[in-house]
């Protein structure tokens, strides 16, 4: 089991940009792909966005590509997000999460770390 850990978030003005940290531990060589969800009050949790590891390949959630960017480590076992021109509605807990393969589901998870936008 892969055990994520996230870090970054805070209070930022709207406009402010933000970059998020998951650093993993355990297994990560058998990692397929990591990436990013969030989850606002009241609502669900929903992608942001992810890297596959041995393509390299990033995915984003529409309405956050462009202000989003995700990027890995050398390894399989870092991956930060750059969140810019943050918005109020951006204000969520965001998580790390990881996958075997790409038919799993997202297997590993981390604590989560709060992100709040507000003037």
């Amino acid at each position: 089991q892969v055990q994520l850990v996230e870090s970054g978030g805070g209070l930022v003005q709207p406009g402010d940009s933000l970059r998020l940290s998951c650093t993993a531990s355990g297994g990560t060589s058998s990692n397929y792909a990591m990436g990013w969800f969030r989850q606002a009050p009241g609502k669900e949790r929903e992608f942001v966005a992810a890297v596959v590891w041995d393509i390299r390949k990033t995915y984003y959630a529409d309405s956050m590509e462009g202000r989003f960017t995700i990027s890995g480590g050398v390894g399989k076992n870092t991956v930060a997000l750059r969140m810019n021109s943050l918005r109020p509605e951006d204000t969520a807990v965001y998580y790390c999460a990881a996958k075997l393969s790409r038919l799993s589901d997202w297997n590993s998870w981390g604590q989560g770390t709060q992100v709040t936008v507000s003037a």
